[in-house]
């Protein structure tokens, strides 16, 4: 009898262990992050530059970025786009290739895999010129090369295939050298400035997606100390100040009758004073009211 009572214990724990679906025993919130694509009129100008080569090598090194950078905030589970492929295979999810142009439809085709917010990512501007100055009587010159690159990121809930945020990013990256020659060194500098861009790019796509969907908030407060839910691999760093806010009522647009979120009063200032992989502390350097669960904001 009583091996018989175990024996379907046992049986039930199996079940439960093997085949309950990965859902339930996320502890994260599940991310699908879409591959970046250009603009097709952002193609057709680089071509007409004779810089397609430069431009899809941001872009594929910005695909790889992005999904480490967000990893790295451990914030998220990630789903990448290449991960899902048989998944949504008969839905013909790449054929296009243009992903871009019906987010919300992709952002509907995610949620097949349990994915809750979607990452849709656009580069609609991408510069690499270069510059240089001749000193006359000495012979020497100054060479710059100057890149830019220009992303538009998007955030769905794809639950609902809501947009939830459009936001704009910007970065450029510069190398400067002497050279006695008047020369450019075009190609050798190739590789390293285009991934260092893609780098900075991603990291920015990166922290801007966690405090929409995570804001920073303060975990513990002890004395003039106090724990924040940030950590390595975001934009958290010793040194900075951030600046704290307890939320107040909610807030309703009087045309759209929309809700703005809730109020934010400002209550105090605080300086970090160490990161850790998963955590921050930081300093009180001006209270007026910090309690736990109070919003913070790199201030400017």
């Amino acid at each position: 009898m009583k091996n018989s009572l175990f024996s379907k214990i046992f049986f039930i724990l199996f079940f439960l262990v093997f085949f309950t679906p990965s859902f339930v025993w996320a502890q994260k919130e599940t991310l699908g992050v879409s591959g970046v694509k250009p603009t097709p009129a952002l193609v057709q100008s680089v071509e007409r530059a004779g810089k397609r080569v430069q431009m899809d090598r941001v872009v594929q090194s910005l695909n790889d970025q992005l999904i480490d950078r967000i990893n790295a905030t451990q914030k998220f589970q990630v789903v990448a786009r290449s991960d899902m492929k048989e998944v949504l295979q008969e839905q013909e999810f790449a054929s296009s290739g243009n992903i871009e142009q019906n987010d919300k439809s992709a952002a509907q085709q995610f949620k097949v895999a349990g994915v809750k917010y979607l990452l849709v990512s656009t580069v609609d501007d991408f510069q690499d010129y270069i510059e240089t100055a001749t000193f006359q009587g000495t012979g020497r010159s100054v060479t710059k090369r100057i890149i830019r690159l220009s992303c538009v990121g998007k955030i769905y809930d794809s639950t609902t295939g809501k947009l939830i945020e459009s936001a704009n990013f910007q970065t450029s990256n510069k190398d400067i050298f002497q050279s006695l020659a008047n020369t450019s060194r075009d190609s050798m500098l190739s590789d390293e400035l285009l991934v260092a861009i893609s780098r900075e790019m991603a990291k920015k796509i990166a922290n801007h997606v966690i405090d929409i969907i995570f804001q920073p908030k303060v975990l513990a407060k002890r004395d003039k100390q106090i724990t924040i839910n940030r950590g390595e691999g975001t934009d958290i760093a010793v040194g900075q100040i951030w600046n704290v806010f307890a939320a107040g009522e909610e807030l309703t647009d009087p045309d759209t009758k929309e809700s703005l979120g809730k109020e934010e009063v400002l209550v105090g200032k605080v300086k970090i004073m160490s990161v850790l992989p998963r955590t921050s502390t930081a300093e009180i350097l001006e209270d007026l009211g910090i309690n736990k669960e109070a919003i913070l904001r790199k201030a400017q």
